[in-house]
């Protein structure tokens, strides 16, 4: 690259694609477009990106700049997550990513290409109604005379202690993304190599899940399963009291890449506030910073054999196509493995706060209901923190 590298970003949150970017392209990356509707968020951006214009919302914004190289859309997931409403591609939040694709369209009827468009969501989205969120992407960048391909990768594969796992989508009308996305690829994390002294759960969960995860956390959220957003806790095993805790907005934004204090300019003082939600929607900083160095420097793929895919119950976690050809891959979810920070090496203890009795009860009731949880010595711990922080010392039944 010889040139500057001309990048707009929309549905950009707090800005963790736009920062990955910057953090490997440095000056010679020129950020000409960030488009947020959420206040809160856009006070984040203001701030972190001062000299970057920004526009306050997608349905309103026409048309793009001139001479962008790509294109970023980490559109809303609120209607495609588990954890969401699960109203599908046409849902109000995430049919917003219509808008992207009226302007590729208007920039193709005034003879202007955009060469990369970069889209990331949940898996979810390959799941929910058989797929149909894919398919109508596949489909609208098809028309637009896109190539494209996707993978779904594992945030742990960047080094963080989180285990977040997303779709990264890249499109091209100038090249073949599988150089991009596909290069890279390893065996996944080796589970014997993590610690055994901090599990990441979801104490909003507890009848059909947990979000378990060893020596991490798991995904982050901007939403819960009792419609706040809330952190997850991290059990202890052998620790004293407290032995059950919760990582403080700090340690969640360096579980997401980002420098610690990153959304204090959206601060409201309330415990429960804007910054968990921002943070919990993100983007990984080095999910982005991996796709912006393969951009840089492409890769071969020729390792990647490819299986024609038809479409029955859902889509494969990795494909790509044009033309209406589909084909899958065989990839794991690492495609690389930086040092892992270990999550006791991470958070900050003294920062972190104790999970509520109030909490900490409710969540052993509804576990009570199911055999979820079952981790050696994880129940009799949970048992006893109840017991421990609540006004009775009655003994708790495992």
């Amino acid at each position: 690259m010889s040139g500057s590298f001309r990048m707009a970003g929309l549905f950009a949150g707090i800005g963790g694609i736009e920062l990955g970017f910057r953090n490997v392209l440095g000056r010679k990356l020129d950020t000409v477009l960030l488009c947020e509707n959420w206040e809160p968020a856009q006070r984040v951006l203001r701030g972190r990106f001062p000299d970057v214009d920004l526009h306050p919302n997608v349905q309103h914004l026409r048309d793009l700049p001139d001479d962008l190289d790509v294109l970023a859309a980490g559109f809303p997931c609120t209607d495609l997550s588990q954890a969401g409403r699960t109203a599908g591609i046409k849902g109000s939040q995430s049919g917003l990513v219509a808008h992207v694709f009226e302007m590729l369209e208007l920039m193709k009827r005034q003879g202007r290409r955009l060469p990369w468009v970069l889209i990331e969501n949940v898996p979810n989205m390959l799941t929910l109604d058989r797929g149909e969120a894919m398919a109508y992407l596949v489909n609208e960048l098809e028309a637009l005379g896109y190539r494209w391909a996707y993978r779904v990768v594992d945030s742990r594969f960047t080094g963080v202690p989180q285990r977040r796992r997303r779709v990264i989508m890249l499109a091209s009308c100038t090249d073949d993304p599988r150089a991009v996305l596909f290069a890279d690829d390893t065996e996944p994390l080796d589970e014997s190599s993590l610690a055994e002294n901090a599990y990441g759960f979801y104490w909003t969960e507890g009848r059909s899940g947990v979000g378990w995860a060893q020596d991490a956390t798991p995904t982050l959220k901007g939403g819960s399963a009792v419609g706040i957003p809330s952190p997850p806790a991290v059990w202890l095993p052998g620790a004293s009291n407290p032995h059950i805790i919760i990582p403080s907005i700090e340690d969640c934004e360096a579980l997401q890449g980002f420098n610690r204090g990153w959304t204090n300019l959206a601060d409201d003082g309330r415990r429960n506030g804007a910054r968990w939600k921002l943070v919990g929607n993100a983007v990984t900083v080095g999910v982005s910073e991996w796709v912006a160095e393969r951009l840089l420097s492409p890769g071969s793929f020729d390792h990647v054999q490819g299986t024609i895919f038809s479409r029955k119950a859902g889509w494969p976690t990795a494909a790509w196509g044009d033309n209406g050809r589909v084909y899958s891959a065989a990839l794991s979810e690492f495609p690389r493995k930086a040092q892992y920070t270990h999550l006791l090496d991470l958070l900050n203890l003294q920062a972190c706060l104790p999970l509520s009795h109030r909490a900490a009860s409710g969540f052993w009731s509804r576990l009570q209901q199911t055999n979820l949880g079952r981790h050696p010595g994880f129940r009799e711990d949970l048992a006893e923190y109840v017991r421990l922080t609540g006004p009775s010392s009655r003994r708790l039944v495992v």
